[in-house]
């Protein structure tokens, strides 16, 4: 199984923001126990600026150098952009993240805002809903 996490789910863990943490955090750590997190690449880079603004660069890089060891990132190539753009998604940042997670076969898109992700082609469940799925395997 392949899951592609949306930023969202990353940052409620990473600013600790409530009433989302404890859900996206034990996704979190099933993707890692199971190794099945992918994340889309252009990800890293907002990771890194909202890291570094709200804290400091040395807290940023500690964060890229451990989602680099830890999760799968997904390239998007030009042809994931066209791809992307050819979704029609209101927000163009979703749709990479749909065209990358089907380019890349993921099962599933982990995402607070499933709504967004309608019309994608791969299923979008937030935290808990997934994990309501997977009890089995926790």
């Amino acid at each position: 199984m392949k899951m592609m996490i949306d930023l969202n789910v990353l940052l409620d863990v990473v600013q600790k923001r409530q009433p989302h943490y404890q859900a996206s955090a034990q996704l979190l750590d099933f993707a890692l126990r199971n190794q099945c997190g992918s994340l889309p690449s252009h990800l890293l880079t907002t990771c890194y600026y909202l890291v570094m603004k709200y804290t400091n660069q040395q807290k940023a890089e500690d964060l890229i150098d451990w989602l680099l060891q830890k999760f799968t990132i997904i390239p998007a190539s030009k042809e994931t952009f066209l791809f992307a753009r050819s979704l029609k998604f209101k927000d163009f940042e979703d749709a990479v993240v749909s065209a990358s997670a089907e380019e890349h076969h993921c099962h599933y898109i982990i995402t607070r805002s499933s709504k967004d992700f309608s019309q994608s082609h791969v299923q979008a469940l937030s935290p808990a809903e997934f994990l309501a799925i997977h009890e089995d395997f926790q």
